[in-house]
């Protein structure tokens, strides 16, 4: 049986193999790009009760459940950027990976998820009860 902390090394490790094959982004650029008003797609991947919490601005929901199959019907363009992100910049490291395997060109992981945005003092888009 496996327990909690060799499941977290594990994932960990997925982590790190990944994120040399991905590209990711700051906060500092995401917001920078986002005050450009450079085209992008902005993707939240966490799961639903997270993101009724609050989300970056404009970000479209596609939890790192159904992204994949669903990111077609939301950008059909594998030349268009995207911007993926999540909590803490783990989950939206193997989503980018994902996205790059299915043919999307340009995917960047934002470093630090959500967590780093609010660190950095940028708002969210709080949601309506």
């Amino acid at each position: 049986m496996i327990n909690q902390k060799q499941r977290t090394s594990s994932f960990k490790n997925l982590v790190n193999k990944i994120k040399p094959r991905i590209r990711e982004i700051t906060v500092i650029d995401l917001n920078k790009k986002m005050k450009n008003r450079c085209p992008f797609y902005l993707i939240d991947v966490r799961e639903p009760d997270e993101f009724q919490q609050g989300s970056i601005i404009h970000a479209i929901f596609l939890s790192k459940g159904i992204v994949e199959r669903d990111i077609e019907k939301y950008i059909p363009d594998s030349e268009a950027e995207i911007v993926v992100y999540c909590g803490g910049g783990s989950r939206s490291c193997l989503v980018a990976d994902n996205l790059q395997k299915m043919g999307y060109h340009h995917v960047l992981s934002l470093q630090g998820g959500i967590r780093a945005w609010l660190e950095a003092g940028y708002p969210l888009n709080k949601k309506s009860q």
